[in-house]
Parts: structure tokens; sequence; C-alpha cells
């Protein structure tokens, strides 16, 4: 329980059904500056809301784990010149990892969330099934769970829109009814990601905007302070604009192109997990969504000892290492895999 309307509706949701419920914060952050009010911060708010409900609630020090195994990989990922997301990291290992181990010993029979989803079978697997809501659909971040993970996991507000969502926060008169949602990464104060790196890894260092031919453009602030597609904050003047193709780690160097060089014809991502379909040794179609916005779009994948190639039937723009590939078969996950090389479309 994070204490905002979603994990607190689905608290509810699971009261009013006759479940036995025990509601669990996760301290995940360290110490930042007083807020205004201490009902502000997210284990108060939470209390609060088990109190309503009267449910027991408990808060559990995670800030060691998440920062080894959540931050310490963020920022590595950007020193390496990827693009991590650190959400699908942190469901993996933190909240369906370390916390869903914390319910199983409290004597839970599974660990229930506040995301946009749903758990169905598929064949003699479980397979996460897109949301309702497919503008909240949260399967993307959720596409690393293991079938160990989902067999005892739960997610109640699958089958609901954000409306519906409110509506039952608001009729039960939760304090979480009119909570605003935050859209930022967490543990990233105002979503300033050069700062934050830049203090977890020292200064970062200048270095030179390549164009694809390996002209010099100009000097980048720091390879953490770019991503693919990135257009604006280049500093080129130019007649046509440039964008972010890639980032080039071993020579400290942004390499931009035009809008036709930031599109990929295919990409290799590893490790996979596996969802609703066994290990594949065979090629097979599928749908691919190569990052949380994006519309998936018809590949070929063909499975490669722990990676799987893809191919697209249409160039995609912006695909980018660091980032998850998640395949669909419909609205069924099938398996996903961090985003490892890209074949960029003028090298078919």
């Amino acid at each position: 329980m994070s204490g905002g309307v979603d994990s607190s509706a689905a608290a509810a949701v699971l009261v009013q059904d006759g479940y036995d419920v025990a509601g669990i914060t996760m301290d995940i952050l360290p110490p930042r500056p007083a807020p205004d009010s201490p009902l502000d911060a997210p284990g108060t708010r939470a209390g609060r809301v088990a109190r309503h409900l009267g449910i027991p609630h408990r808060i559990v020090d995670y800030r060691e784990r998440f920062d080894r195994e959540v931050i310490d990989d963020f920022a590595a990922e950007y020193r390496a010149g990827r693009t991590p997301n650190p959400c699908v990291r942190c469901n993996q290992r933190v909240k369906f990892g370390a916390l869903l181990d914390e319910a199983a010993a409290s004597g839970a029979a599974c660990l229930a969330t506040g995301h946009y989803a749903r758990i169905e079978p598929r064949g003699e697997r479980l397979a996460l099934h897109r949301a309702h809501d497919r503008a909240k659909d949260q399967t993307y971040a959720l596409a690393g769970l293991s079938q160990a993970q989902l067999a005892q996991s739960f997610f109640p507000l699958g089958g609901k829109t954000k409306e519906e969502t409110r509506r039952i926060a608001e009729a039960l008169g939760l304090p979480a009814a009119v909570e605003p949602e935050s859209q930022d990464i967490c543990f990233v104060a105002g979503n300033d990601y050069g700062a934050f790196l830049d203090e977890r890894l020292g200064p970062a260092r200048p270095g030179p905007i390549l164009s694809t031919a390996g002209e010099g453009l100009g000097e980048h602030r720091g390879l953490w302070r770019y991503t693919v597609g990135q257009r604006k904050g280049l500093g080129i003047a130019a007649p046509r604009p440039y964008y972010v193709v890639r980032l080039d780690a071993e020579r400290n160097a942004v390499v931009v192109g035009h809008v036709e060089d930031t599109y990929c014809v295919g990409l290799t991502a590893r490790p996979v997990t596996w969802s609703g379909l066994p290990a594949q040794a065979e090629p097979f179609e599928c749908l691919a969504q190569i990052r949380y916005r994006h519309t998936p779009a018809p590949a070929t994948a063909v499975p490669a000892g722990d990676a799987i190639a893809l191919r697209f039937q249409e160039p995609q723009r912006s695909a980018t290492p660091g980032q998850w590939a998640v395949l669909y078969d419909g609205d069924y996950v099938v398996a996903a895999g961090i985003i490892e090389s890209v074949e960029a479309a003028g090298a078919a």
C-alpha cells in the first residue's frame, strides 16, 4: 500500500469481497526534507487508509535492498549508455521479490496490488493479460514476472477503469480518493535524471556530438542527459532537425542523425522471461512493444538461447537499449526481455 488511490481501492475491494486483508508498505527511499504535512508521508497515508478499512498495517524497511537492486542498476545502466526502466526492475526484484517473500512468510496466500493488469491461465501456464482500462494498462511494467511470482499475485483492479477505481474510493470515503497521480520515478526528485546521476556517479563528462558519418557537430553535457530519439536540447543549428540515434559509451559520444536514422528493422533482447508461452525454439509471430507508450508492432521473434531476435514487419522508431521489449499474442504477454542491441533501418 502506497497510500495512493489505486492500492487503497484495491484493498477496499478485497475487504468488501470478504478476504482477510493486511496492508504492507515498503519504505524504499532515503529520508528527504520534511513534507509540508506529516500526512504527506506514504507510510502515514497508507496507515490512515488501513485504519479506515479496519485492517492491520505495517511498514517494512527495504531501503538497502532497493538501493542495491534498483538504484545501483539504474545508475550503472545510464553510465553504460543505456536507458533502463527501473519500475520493471523494482517489480521483479523488490515488489514481487522481497515483498512477495515477506507476504508469504507472514502467512498470506498472495500479494495483491493496485496494478492495472489481469492474470489468466493460458494452457498450462499463467499469463499477464491487458487490463480492461487500456489507457492504464501496466502489463508492460509487469512483464518480467516469473510464473512463480504470477502464481502468488493478484490484481483486483485489472477489470476496472480508473474512473471506477476513484468512485470506489470516494464512495467509501477513503482518504486517498482525491490523491493526484504521480508519473515520475519515485527516487528521482523533480524527475531530474541528470542531477540525480551527477550526485550518484559524480559530474557527467562532456564529450562529442557526432553525426552518423562521424562528423563532429558539437559537445554534449554528459551521456546520461540524453536518450535515444531525443530532439530538443542538442544545441545544433541545422536546416533539418537532428535526433539522438545512439549513445556510444566507449567514445563518450552522442551520435545523432535525421528522423529516418531513428528507425530500426530489428533488435535483440536478453535475458528472456517466458510468460504465456513456455521457452520456444522455433520462430513465432507476435506484437512487440518496445517502450511504455509504444503501440505494439507486428514482428517475427526468433529465439536463440537466452535471447530473442525480433524482426519488425515495418521499421520502428527509437528502439532503446536498456528498455524492455514485451511480446504479446493479442492481449496476452508471451515473453519479454531487455533490449541489448538494435539493427538500424539503414543497415538492412
